[in-house]
């Protein structure tokens, strides 16, 4: 069986969804599955049990002989979380818990690491194991996530392959319950069937105008496709970078998805909230090398074919 965490939320329900196109089916499901808003991203798939997020852990000491594969995508993925508790536990010490049952039972092991690691990006976008223990990620959801990193890169019992993921901005379908958290793509099209109009945030830094904030916006197609390489490629554990390998600015994906309703843009700027100002990124991009340099053969999506499509083919078809 194969294990995925976080399966009712956006990049592991996706996830699922093409795993099951792969002809995997057997599959459990682990989430908060309590939460009504989240339900379209899991009714409808094929899996062999559900078993809620509290009771996983168990569930997992005890029956890990059945189990392959874990993919451990499940987190606590508010950037604006301030619950320190809330985090310790969900990103760290459950992660640190189903690490150390995939050593025991020998389970190869995908977690969701983060882009939020890489707080101003003082020392580069580069997923060498050297620069992690120097990071200096800007909100406790992004310290979480490093701590885990520095755990996980100083272990001398590891599952017998594991990755982490660090995912950059990532956009796409079964995004629709995040709410704040979903992506300006998300969000543009929405304001554009409602106003017709689109509002980006405003820059505070001088050395960027309004909307020429730069992101790795990633589609979540690219991000299956290399769960999928991973999981049938399991010669090179490591941290890995997950991002498109190019910057884009947020003016671009909120232009690109009017382009793709067929509409000129209407953009205008509000000042970004307080509570998020000063833990603002202004520019990331991921150096891809180190997954392609053990065999990841596909390109990844331009942010031009991802928003076509994911304007075209699912947002317009909700």
């Amino acid at each position: 069986m194969i294990v995925v965490t976080g399966s009712a939320g956006f990049i592991a329900s996706y996830l699922v969804d093409h795993l099951n196109a792969l002809g995997h089916t057997n599959l459990i499901l682990v989430d908060d599955f309590t939460k009504i808003d989240k339900e379209d991203n899991w009714k409808n798939t094929q899996f062999h049990s559900k078993i809620e997020r509290s009771e996983f852990i168990p569930w997992f000491q005890a029956h890990a002989n059945d189990v392959e594969f874990v993919f451990h995508l499940g987190a606590r993925t508010d950037t604006t979380e301030k619950d320190l508790d809330v985090l310790d536990e969900l990103n760290l010490n459950y992660t640190k818990s189903i690490w150390n049952i995939c050593c025991e039972h020998q389970i190869p092991l995908v977690y969701a690491s983060s882009a939020a690691t890489y707080g101003l990006g003082e020392y580069g976008y580069d997923d060498n194991n050297e620069v992690i223990p120097n990071l200096k990620p800007l909100n406790p959801y992004g310290i979480s996530k490093n701590e885990f990193d520095k755990w996980a890169i100083t272990q001398t019992e590891t599952p017998p392959f594991w990755a982490g993921l660090k995912f950059f901005n990532v956009y796409g379908p079964k995004e629709y319950h995040k709410g704040r958290m979903a992506s300006v793509v998300f969000h543009t099209h929405r304001q554009i069937k409602e106003n017709g109009h689109m509002k980006l945030f405003r820059s505070h830094n001088p050395a960027y105008k309004d909307g020429e904030q730069l992101r790795d916006f990633v589609y979540v197609r690219d991000v299956a496709n290399v769960c999928e390489f991973l999981f049938k490629n399991r010669e090179h554990s490591g941290i890995y970078n997950l991002g498109s390998g190019k910057a884009r600015t947020f003016l671009d994906l909120a232009s690109l998805t009017f382009q793709a309703l067929g509409l000129e843009p209407s953009i205008s700027f509000v000042d970004t909230p307080i509570d998020i100002r000063d833990k603002y990124q202004y520019f990331t991009e991921a150096n891809m090398s180190k997954l392609h340099s053990i065999g990841y053969p596909h390109a990844f999506y331009t942010l031009e074919e991802g928003i076509a499509d994911y304007v075209k083919n699912y947002l317009e078809k909700r």
